[in-house]
């Protein structure tokens, strides 16, 4: 049975482990220096515009890593949900290594507005207070909600306001994009994203990530804390493979698609079950449910998925590129027979 814990859980997708054989021969250039990693960046440059510059890294965690490192001195400050990534799973990172703060904020379902804000600014100029310099917010949200483009815009001005920076963590931007019918131009271009850390991994990728600076000018010393981070890949091409197969024919969007379509059809079963209590919106390819916390590690020993919040038995199921209907029906049935 396939496992609802994480679309980091999932395989490769074949057309991608195809590209990956593809570049497995011969000898060419190491640290991006291979038409290989040449054609990727243009295929970004086609997928963003011209104007903007692109870093492979190995994983989520590098990429945010990377693009708020460059961004960031260390007196300065990140503002972020509580819930992010940046602040809950990634061990301390981006405090560790770029010295900058970061400062939560408790935003309704995973996400920021300007009025949530409005409360870090009180210490901007004074030398007793870290000093806000970047919005952080994902894309989709822990929470598997939605930003709209237009909140996506708000913020933007807000920070640009405010001589701030926005970077949107797009661990899952593919499945943002689908779910709204947007575009990356739409929804990341023109609202005035300054850097967005674009997912591969959870997409069907085997490995990496991309930093996209929208913002240029920011990606001066890019290259250095990409090296510094250790998250230059000798092999570089390997990652670039990758990307070249994942925007290919719109390879990205399909299966992000195929995810978010799962998780509605997983939704549209478990929400009449009895037992179940759906407690955040159902937007992307994440559904977060209260069950009995009696039938949790029966559920998990047959399939496995995470407790989100023990105290009060809240557990997140996310589909995958890879989920079939087959798959769903599957999980539902075993639920609904441990539910009784």
């Amino acid at each position: 049975m396939k496992l609802f814990a994480s679309d980091n859980f999932s395989g490769v997708h074949p057309k991608i482990m195809r590209a990956l054989e593809s570049v497995n021969e011969g000898h060419v250039m190491a640290y991006g220096g291979d038409d290989t990693t040449k054609k990727a960046k243009e295929a970004f440059k086609k997928l963003f515009g011209k104007d903007i510059d692109v870093y492979f890294v190995y994983s989520g965690t590098g990429a945010n890593i990377l693009a708020l490192r460059t961004i960031l001195q260390p007196f300065e400050a990140v503002i972020a949900p509580r819930t992010a990534h940046i602040n809950i799973n990634e061990c301390g990172s981006i405090e560790a290594l770029s010295g900058a703060k970061i400062i939560t904020v408790n935003g309704k379902n995973g996400k920021l507005t300007p009025k949530d804000l409005e409360c870090v600014m009180e210490g901007v100029g004074s030398e007793h207070f870290s000093q806000p310099k970047v919005i952080s917010i994902t894309q989709c949200t822990e929470m598997g909600t939605l930003y709209s483009v237009d909140e996506i815009r708000a913020l933007c001005e807000f920070a640009h306001n405010h001589d701030m920076y926005v970077h949107i963590d797009g661990a899952r931007i593919s499945n943002a994009i689908a779910a709204l019918d947007s575009s990356v131009k739409e929804m990341l271009t023109d609202t005035g994203v300054d850097v967005i850390s674009f997912g591969g991994t959870k997409n069907g990728m085997m490995f990496g990530e991309a930093v996209v600076f929208l913002n240029k000018k920011l990606a001066k010393n890019a290259m250095y804390f990409r090296k510094q981070s250790g998250q230059l890949a000798s092999k570089l091409r390997y990652i670039s493979a990758q990307f070249l197969a994942l925007l290919e024919d719109n390879l990205w969007l399909e299966s992000a698609h195929n995810a978010n379509q799962m998780t509605k059809l997983l939704y549209k079963q478990v929400k009449a079950l009895s037992g179940v209590k759906i407690t955040a919106p159902v937007e992307t390819n994440m559904i977060f449910a209260q069950i009995n916390p009696k039938i949790i590690p029966k559920l998990q020993g047959k399939s496995f998925f995470w407790v989100e919040d023990e105290q009060n038995n809240e557990v997140r199921w996310v589909t995958s590129w890879d989920t079939t209907k087959e798959d769903v029906d599957a999980f539902v049935k075993l639920l609904r027979s441990e539910l009784g």
